[in-house]
C-alpha cells in the first residue's frame, strides 16, 4: 500500500514540477458555448471530445481519429494513358481548353470520386448529452469555463442557489479514455440524466449499467463498412444510479465520474475488447491518480517549448487575460499592439492541437484535425495534398514535437502501392504518384474534375514533409525507412518528364497549378498546362533530396547520376514576369483571379529553400511583388501561408500584419473560397468553415518569425515585428541538424543564447546580423 501511495505522489509531484516550467496558458469564457465553434477541443491523439459547458443541458461532441466511412477502392482508369499523346499535342499547340475537355472525359477517376462513398468521409462519433435538474428555481451565478493548455484539462464552474458546481474534462493520455468529473460543494446536489446518440447509423442500448452506442458506416462497396462502439459508465459514491433502455439517471450525488471508452475496427478487430480493457483499467484508479498520470504524460510533450513575448507577468496584457477569450479577440482586433500575450497563447494552442490530434502509430490530423461535429464533414474531412495536410505538419519539427510527424510518414508509405497503379494507369510511368486528395483508404487517383483533380504535385510535396523530419533529426534509420518512398516519387517525375518545345526544358505534361486557372490568348479559360512552377520547384527539390539521401546511404549511384543529369534541364526555381512577379505557369498567362487563395508558385520560398533572400535576392524581390498583388486576405490557411512567406522574406511587420489578419473574430460556418478567413471564439481557424490547417500554419509562422534554419545556418529573430522587440525569450525550439535552441532578446537584439546538440559540433549561427561559427554545447 505504501509503495502504491509513494508512486502516486511521485507522479503527481512530477506533473506539478513540470507544470511550473510553463507560464499559465488558458482559454476562458464567462458563458456556455452557443455554437460548436465555441466549444473546447480535447484530445489524446485518438479520442476527442468538445464540451459546450451548458448549465441545464450539456452536449459533448465525441470523436475518434479513425472513424471513416468508405472503403478501399480502385478508381483508376486503366485506359487513361492512351490519351497522353493527344493531350500533350494539344498543349503544345496552345489548345489547353481542348486538352482539359479531353481530360474531363478520359483522364479523371472512375465513379463519383470524392463526392461520396467509397471515398468516404471523416465523421463525428456521437453526442454525449447530460440533462441536469436543480432544486428550486435555478439562479445561476459566477459561471466560467476554461481550457488549460498546460494540463490539457477543461473545466466549467458555476453556482446555482448557493451550491458551487464544478466539471472537469480530459481525454486521458494515461488510460486512453474520456473522463468527466462533476462535483458539488454541498452533499447530494447532482441530479442528471445521461444519453448518447448519433445522427445516423447507430444503435443505443444498455449493457448492465453501461450505456452503449454502436453501428456500421457506409462503405460504398460490397464489403462491410467500418464498425464502431462507444461505452459510457457512470460512478458515484453516494448517489443513486438507475437506467432505462437508453439512459443513465443519477440522483442525489455529491460527486459523479463519467467514463467514455470508444474505438473502431480500423486495423483493430479487437476493438470491443480494447474498449472493455480501457474502461476497467480506468475505473480501478482514483480520479486524482488518473488525472496526474494524464498531466504527466501530456506535459512530456507540451513542456518542451516555452515562449514569452513582452512583459506577460505584470503590466500589460497577460497570457491569461483578465478578459474572456472571445472578448480578448475583439480587443486584439481593435488594438493588437497592446496584447503580446495572445501570439504566445495562439502558438502554444497550435502545439496543443498537434499533441491532441495525432499519435505515433495512428493517423495524422486531417482537415478537421481530430474534431468534427457532422456526418458529412466539409471536404470530407480528408487529406488534401495541395497544401493542407502539409501545412498541418509545418510547426511540428521546429516546435519540438518531432515524433508527431511519423503518422504522416506512415500514411504516405501506404500510398506507394496504390500510387504505383495510378502512375501506370494515367502516365505509363514508373514510381508512384498521388494527386490532390487522399483518405485513410489509400486513394491516389485524380479527382473527379480535371480543373482541380489532376494536380500531381501532391506526392512530391508530401516528400518534403518526410524529408524535413530527417533534416531536423538527422535520424539515419528513419531516412533509410523513407528512402524507397522518396525514390519512388522521384522515379515517377523522372519517367514522365518531357521536353518543352519552346524552351527545351524538361517539364510535366499535362499538369496544373493547384486549383487555379488562367486566360489563354483566345480569352478562353484553362487550368491544364505544361510545367507549372510548383511542379518544377518540387521536382528540383525532390531530386536533390534523393541525391543527398542516396549518397548518405551509399546506394543507387546510377539512379543518383541520372537525377543529377536531369537537374541541368529542369526549369529554374522561378521565372520573373514582365511586371516583376514570379510566374505561376511556364508561360506568362493572365490570372483569372489575381487574389486567388493558392500561392503555389512560391513553394520554392516556403516550405522549400530554393528561394532565399541571401542566395536568390532577385527571386525574393519577385516573391514580394507576387504577394503584394495577391493581397493579404483569404481563407485562414491562405493567410497563414502568406505570413510564412513574409517571415521567410525577413519582413516581420508584414508577417505580423498577416497574423493580425488571421485573428479576426469570425462566427460564420459557410463554405468560403475567398476573403473572410479568421478565427472562431474557441481559437480554431475559420475558412470558413473550421479547417485546422490555419491554426497549424499560423503556429509555424510565429516560429518562423523567431527562428529559421533553412538557409544553411541558424538565424535568431529573422523576422521579428516592431511590437515584439522590447523583450522576449524562447527555450526548447528546434533547428535543422537536431539542434535545440534557447535565447533571450531585448530591444530586438539577442542578449543571450544557447544552442545544444547530442554531441558537441560546429554550427553556423546568425545573431543580430552577424554570421558566426560556434560549437554547440551538449544536451
Amino acid at each position: 500500500m505504501m509503495n502504491k501511495l509513494y508512486i502516486s505522489l511521485m507522479i503527481i509531484l512530477t506533473g506539478y514540477q513540470a507544470k511550473a516550467q510553463q507560464m499559465p496558458l488558458k482559454l476562458w469564457y464567462n458563458k456556455p458555448a452557443k455554437q460548436w465553434e465555441e466549444t473546447l477541443p480535447l484530445g489524446n491523439g485518438r479520442l476527442g471530445m468538445m464540451p459546450d459547458g451548458g448549465i441545464s443541458k450539456e452536449n459533448i461532441v465525441l470523436n475518434d481519429i479513425t472513424l471513416w466511412s468508405g472503403a478501399p477502392q480502385d478508381a483508376n482508369n486503366y485506359e487513361a494513358y492512351k490519351s497522353l499523346p493527344q493531350l500533350r499535342k494539344l498543349l503544345a499547340e496552345g489548345k489547353n481548353d481542348e486538352a482539359q475537355a479531353l481530360m474531363d472525359k478520359d483522364f479523371i477517376c472512375k465513379g463519383v470520386g470524392s463526392a461520396s462513398e467509397p471515398f468516404g468521409a471523416y465523421q463525428v462519433l456521437g453526442n454525449l448529452s447530460i440533462d441536469f435538474t436543480y432544486s428550486g428555481n435555478p439562479s445561476v451565478k459566477n459561471y466560467q469555463r476554461e481550457l488549460s493548455l498546460n494540463d490539457a484539462l477543461a473545466k466549467s464552474t458555476y453556482s446555482v442557489n448557493g451550491v458551487n458546481f464544478k466539471r472537469e474534462y480530459f481525454t486521458s493520455f494515461g488510460d486512453d479514455i474520456n473522463i468527466i468529473r462533476i462535483t458539488a460543494d454541498k452533499a447530494k446536489q447532482i441530479n442528471c440524466t445521461i444519453a448518447i446518440s448519433r445522427p445516423e447509423r447507430s444503435v443505443e442500448h444498455m449493457q448492465g449499467d453501461d450505456l452503449l452506442l454502436s453501428g456500421e458506416l457506409k462503405s460504398g462497396t460490397a464489403n462491410p463498412g467500418m464498425k464502431y462502439l462507444a461505452q459510457v459508465k457512470a460512478q458515484t459514491a453516494d448517489g443513486k444510479i438507475t437506467t432505462t433502455a437508453n439512459t443513465i439517471t443519477v440522483k442525489n450525488a455529491t460527486e459523479l465520474i463519467i467514463y467514455v471508452s470508444a474505438a473502431t475496427d480500423y486495423k483493430n478487430q479487437d476493438y470491443k475488447q480494447k474498449i472493455a480493457r480501457e474502461l476497467q483499467k480506468a475505473i480501478r484508479k482514483s480520479y486524482a491518480l488518473q488525472k496526474a498520470q494524464h498531466i504527466t504524460n501530456y506535459q512530456k510533450l507540451f513542456n518542451r517549448v516555452s515562449l514569452n513575448i513582452g512583459n506577460n507577468t505584470g503590466t500589460g496584457k497577460e497570457i491569461v487575460s483578465q478578459e474572456p477569450t472571445d472578448q480578448r479577440l475583439l480587443s486584439f482586433h481593435r488594438n493588437p499592439d497592446a496584447d503580446t500575450g495572445l501570439p504566445v497563447l495562439f502558438y502554444q494552442f497550435g502545439r496543443y492541437l498537434t499533441i491532441s490530434s495525432t499519435r505515433v502509430g495512428l493517423l495524422p490530423p486531417n482537415l478537421q484535425g481530430l474534431w468534427a461535429n457532422q456526418i458529412q464533414t466539409p471536404w470530407n474531412g480528408d487529406y488534401h495534398l495541395d497544401v493542407n495536410v502539409q501545412m498541418n505538419h509545418w510547426p511540428v519539427e521546429v516546435s519540438n514535437l518531432s515524433e508527431l510527424n511519423l503518422p504522416l510518414a506512415e500514411l504516405v508509405k501506404g500510398l506507394v502501392k496504390p500510387g504505383e497503379r495510378t502512375a501506370k494507369a494515367y502516365y505509363n510511368a514508373e514510381g508512384w504518384v498521388a494527386h490532390v486528395i487522399t483518405n485513410i483508404w489509400g486513394f491516389t487517383e485524380p479527382g473527379e474534375s480535371a480543373s482541380w483533380g489532376i494536380t500531381k504535385s501532391g506526392s512530391g510535396w508530401l516528400c518534403n514533409n518526410l524529408w524535413e523530419h530527417y533534416a531536423f533529426t538527422e535520424d539515419e534509420s528513419y531516412l533509410r525507412s523513407i528512402y524507397p518512398v522518396l525514390k519512388g516519387s522521384a522515379k515517377f517525375y523522372n519517367s514522365m518528364l518531357i521536353k518543352d518545345l519552346k524552351t527545351g526544358w524538361l517539364v510535366t505534361s499535362p499538369s496544373s497549378s493547384p486549383e487555379n486557372d488562367f486566360y489563354l490568348p483566345s480569352g478562353k479559360k484553362s487550368s491544364i498546362t505544361e510545367g507549372p512552377t510548383i511542379d518544377n520547384q518540387i521536382i528540383r527539390e525532390l531530386f536533390n533530396n534523393v541525391i543527398t539521401a542516396s549518397e548518405l546511404l551509399g546506394t543507387d549511384k546510377s539512379f543518383r547520376d541520372s537525377l543529377t543529369a536531369k537537374l541541368k534541364d529542369l526549369p529554374p526555381a522561378g521565372q520573373i514576369s514582365k511586371d516583376g512577379r514570379i510566374m505561376e505557369w511556364l508561360e506568362d498567362y493572365k490570372e483569372t483571379d489575381i487574389h486567388h487563395r493558392h500561392i503555389s508558385h512560391l513553394y520554392g520560398l516556403y516550405p522549400a529553400s530554393l528561394i532565399t533572400t541571401e542566395s536568390t535576392p532577385e527571386l525574393a524581390e519577385a516573391c514580394k511583388k507576387t504577394l503584394d498583388v495577391r493581397g493579404d486576405d483569404g481563407p485562414s490557411w491562405s493567410i497563414a501561408y502568406k505570413q510564412l512567406f513574409w517571415a521567410r522574406l525577413h519582413d516581420g511587420n508584414r508577417a505580423y500584419k498577416l497574423f493580425k489578419e488571421i485573428m479576426k473574430p469570425v462566427y460564420n460556418t459557410n463554405i468560403n473560397y475567398g476573403a473572410g478567413g479568421g478565427i472562431y471564439p474557441n481559437l480554431l481557424s475559420a475558412g470558413p468553415p473550421f479547417q485546422i490547417d490555419g491554426n497549424f500554419g499560423t503556429a509555424a509562422g510565429i516560429a518562423e518569425m523567431l527562428i529559421q534554419s533553412h538557409a544553411g545556418f541558424i538565424e535568431l529573430l529573422p523576422a521579428i515585428p516592431d511590437n515584439w522587440k522590447p523583450s522576449g525569450s524562447i527555450t526548447g525550439m528546434k533547428a535543422r541538424g537536431n539542434f535545440t535552441v534557447d535565447f533571450k532578446w531585448t530591444d530586438g537584439k539577442v542578449i543571450s543564447y544557447r544552442i545544444r546538440s547530442a554531441k558537441p559540433r560546429k554550427v553556423k549561427v546568425k545573431i543580430n546580423g552577424e554570421l558566426k561559427e560556434i560549437v554547440a554545447s551538449p544536451i
